[in-house]
């Protein structure tokens, strides 16, 4: 199964991430697992930038759902460069999309992935509607 990236999408964010020596598996590239942390990286410091990091204690994103897909494999050393899009903002939901790609081989994807965000209100464990401030940014 494959999930495609939509054509209508909005880039929010870009980072770069450095490629480890740890990150490789015994096949010698990085490991699939890895990737899904880059994914991770990469939203995670878009919604701190915009004040909304994760909070156990109060309201912030939940994944519900994430997928990557592998086109090409990534060694160390070297670093990538993460292109952060945002979609389909809902009542309570969004979807992210992010790109990853060698910083040596520009344009050139090796891995795309995104996930389904829900907003939540932490002590009353449901999704809630989306701020106001964060919906401005995802349109």
């Amino acid at each position: 199964m494959r999930f495609e990236i939509p054509q209508e999408k909005k880039l929010v964010h870009e980072t770069r991430i450095q490629i480890r020596w740890g990150d490789m598996d015994a096949m010698g590239h990085v490991n699939n697992t890895v990737y899904f942390r880059y994914l991770e990286m990469a939203r995670v410091e878009w919604l701190e930038r915009l004040g909304g990091a994760p909070s156990p204690a109060g309201q912030g994103p939940v994944i519900v759902n994430a997928f990557c897909n592998f086109y090409r494999q990534v060694t160390y050393p070297g670093e990538l460069i993460a292109r952060h899009y945002v979609s389909s903002p809902g009542r309570s939901s969004f979807d992210t999309w992010i790109t990853l790609e060698r910083t040596d081989e520009p344009g050139v994807i090796c891995a795309a992935g995104g996930a389904t965000t829900v907003w939540q209100d932490a002590a009353l464990q449901k999704s809630v509607e989306l701020p106001t401030w964060l919906r401005e940014q995802l349109t």
